[in-house]
This record gives structure tokens, sequence and C-alpha cells, in this order.
């Protein structure tokens, strides 16, 4: 999947001669920990976090009065503390890969832009984490949930999910790490629906499947 199907859009976004006095109540009026800044038509020129925002204004030891306060962040502009540098990516770029470019680079959120560096969307990690939920179905209470270990070789994983749907089991998600863990096995995941899960347990039990957890679906 694409960052353009994941990305939040549209995007409140501030520009460079903005008072960052009107920023700041932005920001917290809407909750939101990073502002784009763009030009007249609409390009990426730097980008405000809240870290930006925090180290601009005053400590909270300042001996300064909130009146004072307000009048210095009033003369501050966000040309002056924003990031110019900034990190962006297509919206055709895989999620996965967006995901490891915000973790390697330690930075909370990618802006969208298009080859004329028009900003058309923003990634947070909270976006990477609400796709990676949904990815592990988590919230679907009506699934049993197994996680089993399997050879890890070809062919195991297709002979497994056949079993479940073999008696009748609807498989809703399967994630499943690469790397072996440290039984040498590999690790899978799966979320399916069923009449009756106790029954496909004990088929996969029977089957030599080590299924190390399990959740099963509640009673209709």
């Amino acid at each position: 999947m694409y960052v353009e199907k994941i990305m939040s859009r549209p995007v409140d976004t501030i520009t460079a001669t903005a008072k960052l006095s009107q920023v700041a109540h932005l920001m917290r009026q809407k909750g939101r920990r990073f502002l784009p800044v763009v030009d007249e038509r609409g390009r990426l020129v730097g980008l405000l976090s809240h870290r930006e925002l925090e180290r601009a204004e005053p400590s909270a030891i300042t001996t300064l009065a909130v009146g004072e306060v307000n009048y210095l962040l009033a003369k501050v502009t966000v040309e002056q503390v924003m990031r110019r540098e900034v990190i962006t990516c297509g919206p055709g770029t895989l999620v996965e890969v967006a995901g490891q470019l915000m973790r390697d680079k330690g930075i909370g959120c990618l802006p969208v832009i298009d080859e004329e560096h028009r900003l058309l969307g923003i990634v947070t990690d909270d976006d990477i984490l609400d796709f990676f939920l949904a990815i592990t179905g988590c919230g679907m209470e009506d699934t049993t949930r197994i996680a089993v270990h399997l050879p890890d070789r070809m062919g195991e994983l297709a002979r497994f999910l056949a079993a479940i749907n073999a008696q009748g089991g609807y498989i809703a998600t399967v994630v499943s790490p690469v790397a072996p863990d440290e039984t040498g096995m590999r690790i899978v995941i799966v979320r399916y629906r069923a009449a009756d899960p106790a029954a496909i347990d004990r088929h996969l039990r029977a089957l030599g499947i080590d299924i190390f957890t399990e959740e099963m679906a509640p009673r209709r």
C-alpha cells in the first residue's frame, strides 16, 4: 500500500510570515504536533513541530510576566524558527518504506509532496501505527487469534492456511515476521472467523502444528 492511502489530508498549514503566538494557539487548539509551512503556491518551504515551538518559547522558570512572554512571541515569525531541511516522500512511496525512513531518521512525520514540491498530505507516526494495527486485525472482536510456530521452508505457510480453510475458517489477517525466533521456527499470527473455532484448533493440533498462543472468538 502507498502512503497516499493513509496520509492525512487536507492538511492544516501555515506561512513563513505567521506569528509564532498565533501558530502556538492553532497547534494547541487542534492538537497538532506538526504544521507544514507553505508558500503562496502551496509548495513546502519548511516544517514547524512542537519541538521547535518549545525551543522558541521561554522556559517555565522564566522571570518574565505572561504579558511580556506574549509580547515577545508576537514578534517572532515562523520563518525564524521553522525547520528548513525537511525530509519528505511522494504519494507513491510504500507505507513500509515511509515507516522505515521515519524510524531511521528519528522523525515523527513525512510531508507528502508532488514533483513540483506542492504539499499533498502528511504521514505521521500515528498514521503508520494505525496502518500496522489494521494489518494485525487488532480490534476485530469476532475473530479467533492464534500464533503458531512453522518450519521456515517453502509451502509450510500455505499448508497451514489451507488447513484452516478446509475446516470452514475464513482467514481475516496474516502476519509473519521474516526472521525465525529463538526456536529456529517462523512465527505466524492469524486471525480467522469460523462457526466452530474449537474444532479448527483440534484439527491443527492433530496435524502437529505448534499453537503457542490462542485467543478464541467470543461465543455468539
